[in-house]
């Protein structure tokens, strides 16, 4: 019988490689298939099913901080969108058995049966700590790298596509409308999906609301055939900066004063659609743990967090009665905006969470009293 020496020492069957040179092998989990991308932490705890569905990290191999994955398996209730759109997932440790009455699998399984390839025994500290040294960048995870040296993978990674290099809104959106919630009752809330996650539209039904789900690209036409009470401008990923299509109908809705909420890329969008700009955090925020300040009321809350992009302070037109609303106390980033008279709310946080903590699910009780208040006192009728 062999000793525990024997029965414990993994394979070292795969490598994830950075473009910087960086190497870091492993053990391959999931899908037997190689992934490329861009390489990101994430600091959340939990929430690893929620993680690899997030439309918002499409195209990118993701590191979760924390230790232990997959040990509470994996549940459809959990997913956030229709599949899992991270490149790749790289973990300390894989748990081979989860132990959750709810549990439907391993994540193990559910990798490979949505065909994505992780990476086990990293030291995912030192891959956090060289990301935030040197920043988000270009990678690779190959799978079966036994017999490959460092130098012909680290190529590879140089090679690697971002997600802000193309359209990758256009890859997560789904094509149809869709509606949620009952179609006779409460306020009529339109999503425009950047790559919606289902915990928005389920914080918006819970609270009474009737959703329509609206394909990114749509034309204001259309939003204003549904007449809805308020729009929301919903998460996804990429570069805010490619996305010119969606300020059409952004600037439509500021002008004809209709309720609007931007999350996330809504938020970046919004500001994008003013006149603002811009630009590439070094390594994003990503995970349950950032502190934001509410600049009007002082309050301060811990918001779960989701992007590499942020609006440029310097460039919100606070002369025309736009102002930076919420800060991240940790970089003091802009975190929301707000206008003096529009009925406009924007944030660059996830109220909905999924993962992260619920402190913020308020902000849809305020979108939607905003909503109640009459059209015509938005649009200055009589």
């Amino acid at each position: 019988m062999p000793d525990a020496k024997t029965r414990y020492t993994p394979v070292w069957d795969a490598v994830l490689a950075l473009a910087d040179g960086k190497v870091f092998r492993g053990k391959g989990f999931g899908a037997d298939v190689d992934g490329s991308g861009e390489v990101v932490f994430t600091t959340s705890m939990t929430g690893y099913q929620e993680v690899c569905t997030d439309p918002s990290f499409c195209g990118q191999i993701v590191c979760m901080t924390y230790p232990l994955i997959g040990n509470y398996g994996v549940t459809e209730e959990d997913n956030q969108s229709r599949q899992p759109w991270i490149a790749g997932l790289v973990v300390h440790e894989v748990a081979p058995q989860p132990s959750n009455w709810q549990s439907e699998g391993t994540l193990d399984d559910y990798l490979r049966r949505y065909n994505v390839p992780g990476i086990s025994g990293v030291d995912t500290r030192a891959l956090t700590r060289h990301i935030r040294s040197v920043g988000d960048m270009r990678a690779v995870l190959v799978h079966n790298a036994k017999d490959m040296t460092d130098e012909e993978i680290v190529a590879r990674a140089q090679a690697a596509k971002l997600p802000g290099e193309r359209d990758v809104v256009g890859d997560v959106m789904n094509a149809e409308e869709a509606t949620f919630g009952d179609e006779n009752t409460g306020p009529h809330v339109a999503v425009v999906d950047c790559g919606v996650k289902m915990n928005i539209i389920n914080s918006l039904t819970s609270r009474g609301a009737r959703v329509t789900v609206l394909p990114y690209g749509t034309s204001y036409d259309r939003v204003r055939e549904l007449d809805p009470d308020g729009v929301i401008v919903s998460p996804g990923p990429g570069d805010p900066a490619n996305l010119d299509e969606g300020l059409g109908i952004v600037r439509s809705l500021l002008e004809e004063r209709r309720p609007y909420f931007g999350i996330c890329l809504g938020h970046q969008l919004l500001a994008r659609a003013i006149g603002a700009q811009t630009g590439k955090l070094k390594f994003g925020h990503r995970g349950g743990n950032q502190p934001i300040m509410d600049n009007r009321s002082g309050r301060v809350t811990m918001t779960a967090q989701n992007h590499s992009f942020q609006v440029n302070s310097d460039s919100v037109p606070t002369g025309d009665g736009w102002q930076v609303a919420l800060r991240n106390l940790n970089d003091g980033s802009v975190e929301g905006l707000a206008h003096r008279d529009l009925p406009v709310l924007s944030v660059q946080f996830h109220p909905e969470a999924a993962p992260g903590p619920a402190d913020n699910g308020i902000l849809f009780d305020e979108f939607l009293e905003m909503i109640s208040v009459p059209q015509q006192d938005h649009r200055g009728k009589n």
